[in-house]
């Protein structure tokens, strides 16, 4: 049964009114034909689809990302989805290697400066450093 407006839709899945004309712009989200009076009205489906869009980014899927997943889902391919996937866990494994570097960087800089031997304050000095 189609009967909420693009506010109830909004409310009911957690988003922005704008969140939702942005997925139809991109394609992700199909806008309904106007009813008599001249409202536009969803139904369960669109709060799926919707719920599904923000559970994909909530794992790190881009706005592309999703569109090829529900293009997959609707096969259903579950193949494509598992590269997809295992692509995106290969660039998550990525940046936390990145961010356990930036982490142990950081705690360096952090005890060099509480070891307090310094003139110079330490991570004003590394980060002042010429490559």
């Amino acid at each position: 049964m189609e009967n909420m407006t693009i506010g109830a839709l909004a409310k009911a899945c957690g988003v922005g009114v704008e969140t939702i004309r942005y997925y139809q712009r991109r394609g992700l989200l199909a806008e309904p034909q106007r009813a008599s009076g001249g409202v536009r009205r969803y139904g369960e489906a669109a709060v799926a689809r919707l719920g599904f869009i923000r559970r994909a980014q909530d794992v790190g899927f881009t706005l592309d990302e999703v569109r090829t997943l529900l293009m997959l889902g609707e096969t259903p391919n579950c193949r494509g989805a598992r590269t997809l996937a295992a692509q995106k866990l290969e660039v998550v494994q990525a940046r936390l290697r990145e961010l356990q570097r930036v982490r142990r960087a950081l705690a360096e800089l952090i005890e060099r400066c509480d070891a307090g031997r310094q003139h110079q304050c330490p991570i004003i000095e590394s980060l002042a450093r010429t490559y």
